[in-house]
């Protein structure tokens, strides 16, 4: 009887909504219930933000969507019998509707996101075995020694877990390659590594042939471990103390969960963070992924595996027949597999692990490409929305996650559509000018007014339509083949640890400066055409305003691919310690200031050292937070600053042994409450128009930056080449 209700009053609702949705009203009437609606938003907004009203605020967007829609359904498609206009009219308006489709499946996932949850404690007593398996391919032995280290330092009772290092880039197969030169790196690579793993106590896994890459890496594992729960970490991925604490308690509550995914937290920016300055005060990329997507996810039991900073159930992947490796994204694929056989997955919204984004455009666009692509493979192979097993919401929630990897093509098409008017006069959109402004107006406000609400703190205003812009003109290519041949893409490693030494162009960058130029002939089009066709300059004027939109976003591109040096490989965090600093058999009190992987801060505690030049070498010892041998670091100092407080060094990490790593990760990561404090800073809500105004502002800069780049500060080069990271003034 409740459930027929339902059905009653949601079918009145929506009767309602058709109804006025379709009502024929003038353009007057329906910028006045536009100008309404967006008020009624905004009131919300401030008013109550949350609950209800906010599914009552988004309701109001909804309904001016579908009143764009209906519009653009019925009175804008150019004529059936004008060829040359409809074709190009028709490739818009599906563009338009895919977006459309995926802001009505973006509402059902994150409308009302699961709220955040308290970890379950463990039974200390009887608590489940645990292997962590650290897959690497082609990272340095100092990556991994830290990466394992910090995995080792993870709270957990003493014997219930073992950590494994599975190198795929010393296999048999690599090892006896017919390449000599290959082949003995391969060799002195597993001797390395084996080395290693011994003195830190960590088991070396290789296996003979590389097949199906990571997955089949991981799987390898399986066969060769015992433990009831299996964490997986990225190379670059080290975490925090408290990992297992925050998850491991929750597989005692429920026998059918398959998987306890944390978010992707990085100590580093990715290009467009780093060229763009935004990093230490703009939510990164991932954060609208990990901080409200995920959630969203998770409230429909459909939060997937990310392929590291998750722990699985063995048992649940021996169902499965362990690692999925059909596509190249082995982890979405694993958890959809996992999700129609009826187990369950849970998101844990916090920042337990530190990595390392890609830090030049070419190794940003390649990994993007491997996401893309994958997520590609599993829409054609796993077909989510008619998988059997899976619930409807579910089914949705995948359907979602696959198709957003389709936006180059929307973006693109967004991006060349006002110049089919401006160049060649074709009217692929049969509106008068006032029309325009009526509906396209309200249309977009209510969009941005929507986005706002769903991801207010964790995105600002036209950022992620830049990030989909920067990476539409490869990840086109990229997804074609695989409609062309889905089984086609193969696995590519991300490239770890790069840095820039030098400004550059990317090697990546002239398709964006040539687009450029032709928006800006578009510009200059429009200026043509209103002079020559004045009769027409209501809607050329609103093309125009299309075309400069694209041409901001394009000079905000430019940016993005004139790439700034970085003086260090990570962000310092502070972590304050008491200790001692020797240099040539004099010892004085010091204390850290901040720490990263790659360097750390020192206050001087003593006038002894005031003098100390750049280049000394030093032991520092200190306090650590887990039982480990005591000892001494070495370190090398790179710049000494002095201000009111007295001598602050600026120093490199001289790592020459496994007990040197355990040290650098203790100090580095050992407390992920330092990770959620930073996260939290960059989460502002910029609101609609201070963030468009921002946005405006950082797009006419970076148009001239980027310019200057091309115009002779710098040149079109070869890729980035890892270097020794450099040391900046301690933060």
């Amino acid at each position: 009887m409740r459930i027929a209700i339902y059905v009653i009053v949601w079918a009145i609702i929506a009767a309602v909504v058709v109804a006025l949705v379709t009502l024929p009203i003038s353009l007057q009437a329906h910028l006045i219930a536009g100008t309404i609606v967006v008020s009624a938003m905004i009131l919300l907004k401030f008013l109550r933000p949350l609950g209800v009203w906010r599914l009552i605020a988004l309701g109001l967007g909804t309904a001016v969507v579908l009143r764009y829609l209906y519009w653009r359904t019925t009175s804008t498609l150019p004529p059936v019998n004008q060829i040359e206009d409809f074709i190009p009219g028709l490739i818009l308006y599906l563009a338009e509707l895919y977006n459309i489709g995926m802001l009505f499946l973006s509402l059902f996932v994150v409308a009302m996101p699961h709220p955040p949850r308290k970890a379950p404690p463990i039974d200390q007593e009887n608590a489940p075995t645990v292997d962590v398996f650290v897959p690497s391919y082609n990272e340095d032995a100092e990556l991994l020694a830290t990466t394992l280290s910090a995995a080792l330092a993870m709270d957990y009772p003493a014997g219930r877990m073992q950590v494994y290092l599975l190198d795929d880039g010393g296999t048999d197969e690599k090892c006896a390659s017919d390449n000599y030169l290959s082949a003995k790196a391969a060799r002195e690579r597993r001797a390395q590594l084996q080395e290693l793993c011994t003195g830190l106590g960590v088991t070396y896994l290789t296996r003979a042939r590389n097949l199906s890459a990571k997955a089949g890496n991981l799987n390898n594992g399986l066969a060769n471990s015992t433990g009831d729960l299996i964490v997986v970490f990225d190379a670059d991925h080290a975490p925090a103390r408290d990992f297992l604490t925050e998850t491991i308690g929750y597989f005692g509550r429920d026998p059918k969960l398959f998987l306890v995914q944390t978010p992707h937290f990085f100590i580093n920016p990715d290009p467009l963070e780093r060229n763009l300055k935004t990093f230490k005060h703009m939510p990164s990329e991932n954060e609208m992924f990990y901080g409200i997507i995920q959630r969203g996810l998770d409230k429909w039991n459909a939060a997937f595996f990310c392929g590291s900073a998750a722990v699985l159930r063995r048992e649940a992947l021996d169902a499965a027949g362990g690692f999925a490796g059909r596509s190249i994204t082995e982890d979405a694929e694993t958890a959809i597999t996992l999700h129609a056989k009826g187990w369950n997955s849970i998101y844990v919204d916090k920042p337990l692990i530190a990595g390392l984004q890609p830090a030049t455009f070419a190794s940003f666009i390649g990994q993007r490409s491997r996401w893309a692509q994958g997520m590609l493979q599993i829409l054609f192979y796993q077909r989510p929305l008619f998988k059997r097993g899976l619930s409807l919401p579910q089914r949705l929630c995948y359907t979602s996650s696959a198709l957003f990897w389709m936006f180059p093509f929307a973006r693109l098409i967004f991006l060349i559509s006002p110049l089919f008017y401006l160049f060649f006069g074709l009217e692929i959109f049969t509106a008068s000018g006032a029309e325009f402004l009526a509906y396209i107006l309200s249309y977009m406000v209510v969009n941005l007014m929507m986005q706002n609400y769903l991801y207010g703190r964790y995105r600002w205003p036209w950022i992620s339509e830049l990030y989909e812009f920067i990476q539409s003109v490869y990840l086109l290519p990229a997804l074609i083949s695989v409609m062309l041949n889905p089984s086609k893409p193969t696995f590519k490693v991300t490239a770890k640890n790069e840095s820039l030494d030098t400004r550059r162009v990317s090697e990546l960058g002239k398709p964006f400066f040539i687009i450029f130029a032709v928006l800006t002939l578009g510009l200059i089009a429009t200026y043509w055409r209103t002079i020559v066709q004045p009769y027409n300059a209501d809607t050329t004027l609103v093309v125009g305003y299309w075309n400069i939109l694209n041409l901001l976003m394009a000079g905000c591109a430019l940016g993005v691919v004139s790439e700034r040096p970085e003086g260090r490989a990570a962000r310092r965090f502070a972590v304050q310690r008491t200790g001692e600093i020797t240099v040539e058999g004099k010892t004085a009190p010091m204390m850290t200031e901040n720490a990263s992987v790659d360097g750390i801060g020192i206050r001087m505690m003593s006038s002894a050292f005031d003098r100390l030049p750049v280049g000394s070498k030093a032991l520092i010892s200190f306090e650590t937070t887990i039982d480990m041998p005591r000892g001494e670091l070495p370190i090398k100092v790179m710049r000494v600053q002095r201000d009111d407080k007295g001598v602050l060094l600026g120093c490199r990490y001289e790592v020459s042994e496994p007990l040197h790593s355990r040290m650098i990760a203790d100090l580095v990561f050992s407390n992920s409450e330092t990770w959620r404090r930073f996260q939290e800073r960059r989460r502002q809500n910029m609101g609609v128009i201070y963030g468009t105004l921002r946005f405006l502002r950082i797009a006419i800069f970076q148009t001239s930056r980027g310019l200057s780049y091309f115009l002779g500060l710098t040149r079109f080069s070869h890729p980035a080449q890892p270097n020794p990271p450099k040391v900046e003034p301690a933060e």
